[in-house]
């Protein structure tokens, strides 16, 4: 199934759906965490002693 290329003048694209658009522009708040941002957090909380394991972390609301 070789297609060739677009004919030069041949116009034709496929539009992009809004929701797929850059979301850069928003600024929205995440209201998930990666997991270092969830340790950071909870260093700065007082809730984090060193070697304590990454894994199955406690939930950690973002700041407001």
């Amino acid at each position: 199934m070789n297609r060739s290329p677009p004919l030069a003048g041949d116009e034709s694209f496929m539009s992009q759906h809004p929701s797929l658009k850059s979301a850069a522009g928003l600024g929205a708040k995440r209201n998930v965490l990666k997991r270092f941002e969830r340790v950071e957090l909870l260093k700065k909380r007082g809730q984090w002693k060193d070697g304590e394991r990454v894994t199955g972390l406690r939930k950690t609301k973002p700041e407001a």
